[in-house]
């Protein structure tokens, strides 16, 4: 096969390049003026504006504040966040905002930075939070005069009433030495952070950075986020509409689950669905279980080699007792995929088995469609996944406290690029994943034109993707302004 070959030469400040046989000859020289790269980014830092996020930061670490720069400590943390929605992995990255002061105005320094998420205390958390929360009232409100209506979780072609809320913890890794990094359960080094999503927007409602040898179950963790994450909801949606919890096994502690059922006591509408653990009186269960249904799939069509059983009525009272009344014991049973990691039951009986608890009253769905509905947790872990590119799955400082603000501001955002998709965009860009956001509209070059008093951001005329970030910036200019 015939070798390609690319020759370059220097001449008087440029760098010329030859052509290929599939691509065309180029010279590359600097000095260009009015371009600038990154130029959707500007719709998350115009969206903070919108929203309330930057003014409600700046009040929330301006305390005691007396002379006001370009620099307050609010408005350097939007800019973090929106660094880390933008795909940024380190303070330092930084400078690609700052560099580019005509899009994104002044910028601070990376020691600015530093300094600021160094202020950040747990009182100032608390007040970063609260304004959170404020921002997503509004852009909530936002949501419904444009779209008319919040985005709901749909099982098997059914749209859930009320929130869903998916609780789930990750392993993050340290590559050094770290306040509170230690070894895991994975035989690993790092933290073990709890997290709290809202299902049908992706929002990340609330996250505790934790030791990496903090337990999977354990309860005061998830009472204290689930707790965080309620008080994101807005108050008049949190009261008077149903809030369904998910988690794996680990949230299936009585403690929590109790704690979960004395919350209707508070005037919330809460059920759970919860994974739970295959103990001994569980395998006598399903050994005796003889109703097998066929389970489904997410569209509905049966799951091949799938079914699953209601177990409430054959275990043991003694277990049901330590769940809240009216918990129900739902098992599914499957051919196990490749790779997939099986007890000593599953081995002999062939089948890999799952168990969840619900207390979802009879009659209020089939087993099939809540076994569907439970699975469908599974969405948490793309949540965390793409969570870990958008800020924390790199914490960059040796001290606790810092990398805690640090993940305060990456669930930051995560809610921006969370609401640009809700408010802004439409079809496949507001159900894409946050590195196509990025390559397709984020990360666009563009140039900066002044004509009579007026900046224009004009993006290619041919790039795929204009149509969508011009209508995005449209539709940002004609939401509702905060009232201050």
């Amino acid at each position: 096969m015939p070798c390609l070959e690319s020759r370059s030469s220097r001449t008087e400040g440029t760098f010329r390049v030859q052509g290929t046989r599939t691509r065309p000859r180029i010279v590359v020289a600097g000095g260009a003026r009015g371009v600038v790269g990154h130029a959707g980014t500007r719709l998350l830092t115009d969206l903070a504006e919108k929203a309330g996020l930057t003014s409600g930061f700046v009040e929330a670490l301006g305390l005691g504040r007396v002379r006001r720069s370009a620099y307050e400590p609010g408005r350097v943390a939007v800019d973090l966040a929106v660094l880390l929605a933008d795909g940024g992995e380190a303070i330092s990255d930084l400078a690609v905002l700052r560099q580019q002061p005509s899009l994104f105005g002044p910028v601070a320094s990376d020691p600015t930075a530093w300094r600021v998420l160094d202020g950040i205390d747990t009182p100032a958390l608390a007040r970063l939070r609260a304004a959170r929360a404020a921002a997503r009232e509004l852009a909530w409100t936002q949501l419904l005069e444009t779209r008319r209506s919040l985005p709901a979780t749909t099982i098997l072609g059914r749209r859930l009433p009320g929130f869903v809320l998916d609780l789930d913890a990750t392993i993050v890794l340290a590559h050094s030495e770290k306040e509170s990094a230690a070894a895991t359960w994975k035989h690993s080094f790092g933290f073990h952070p709890l997290l709290c999503f809202l299902d049908a927007t992706g929002e990340a409602l609330a996250g505790m950075l934790r030791p990496g040898n903090a337990g999977s179950n354990t309860a005061a963790d998830h009472i204290t986020v689930l707790g965080q994450a309620l008080q994101q909801i807005p108050e008049r949606h949190r009261y008077g509409n149903p809030i369904l919890i998910r988690s794996d096994s680990a949230g299936s502690s009585h403690e929590f689950l109790a704690h979960l059922r004395g919350l209707r006591e508070q005037g919330l509408q809460t059920e759970f669905s919860v994974g739970v653990a295959i103990t001994e009186p569980v395998r006598t269960a399903i050994t005796a279980a003889q109703e097998w249904v066929a389970a489904l799939d997410g569209d509905g069509s049966p799951r091949d080699g799938a079914e699953i059983v209601e177990l409430t009525d054959l275990t043991d009272a003694g277990l049901l007792a330590s769940f809240p009344a009216g918990t129900r014991l739902i098992c599914r049973r499957e051919r196990p995929h490749p790779g997939a990691q099986l007890s000593l039951f599953d081995t002999i009986n062939g089948k890999r088995h799952q168990v969840f608890a619900t207390d979802t009253p009879v009659g209020h769905g089939s087993i099939q469609f809540l076994e569907v509905r439970h699975r469908a947790h599974a969405r948490v872990e793309d949540r965390i996944r793409t969570g870990k590119t958008t800020g924390f799955g790199r914490f960059p400082s040796r001290q606790f406290a810092i990398n805690q603000a640090w993940l305060e501001l990456a669930l930051t955002g995560i809610d921006l690029l969370s609401w640009t998709q809700a408010l802004l965009l439409d079809g496949a860009m507001a159900a894409a994943e946050p590195k196509k956001l990025r390559y397709r509209l984020l990360h666009v070059a563009a140039k900066l034109t002044r004509t009579a008093r007026t900046t224009t951001l004009r993006i290619a005329a041919g790039w795929p993707w204009t149509t969508d970030l011009v209508r995005a910036f449209e539709r940002l200019a004609a939401l509702p302004e905060p009232v201050t």
